[in-house]
């Protein structure tokens, strides 16, 4: 702990919190240096961002290749996110604190997930939806067209108060790509 007495100017120094900041840095690095980040991404602007103003629960109950029941209490921040993928771009592998709605306004988005050891892509095309559960869910994103952007839109659930609404994460080499 570093401690500042205003009316001598002096600094004392604990070395247990040396250490700690200097692990915290470390490990901040070394997951920065694993982290794949999105390649092609025109633009990605955070269109709207709100509080819910009465607390929130918000279930999803997906039955399309097996059922999942997605479960938050209390959802934290929303964030809306606008992005255009341009052609052969991809997100990089990343996850998100709660679910996500994403709607497919042009082109078509092929998904990704890394508990999939075989890498089979779903391509969700122009007026489809999808959820992705987050909580930890690891995935990628690409455009698979050589000429078209694709454009999406994103809604976040559950994100910390000012918090990210994307977690970038390293390949976990379940893809070839």
């Amino acid at each position: 702990m570093i401690r500042s007495t205003k009316a001598e100017g002096r600094f004392t120094f604990k070395p247990g919190l040396a250490k700690a900041c200097v692990a915290l840095c470390v490990g901040m690095a070394a997951a920065g240096a694993l982290a794949t980040p999105g390649s092609g991404v025109v633009s990605s602007p955070v269109v709207a961002r709100g509080v819910f103003a009465d607390s929130t629960d918000i279930k999803f109950k997906i039955t399309g290749f097996g059922q999942q029941v997605i479960h938050v209490r209390n959802s934290q921040d929303t964030v809306v996110q606008q992005i255009v993928i341009g052609p052969g771009g991809h997100t990089g592998w990343h996850s998100h604190p709660g679910p996500v709605v994403v709607v497919i306004k042009t082109g078509a988005l092929t998904f990704y997930s890394s508990d999939d050891p075989t890498c089979t892509g779903r391509t969700y095309t122009v007026g489809q939806a999808f959820v992705d559960s987050g909580q930890g869910h690891v995935h990628i994103a690409r455009n698979l067209s050589a000429s078209e952007n694709v454009e999406l839109w994103a809604t976040y659930f559950d994100v910390p108060p000012g918090g990210a609404f994307r977690i970038d994460v390293g390949d976990p080499g379940t893809c070839g790509f």
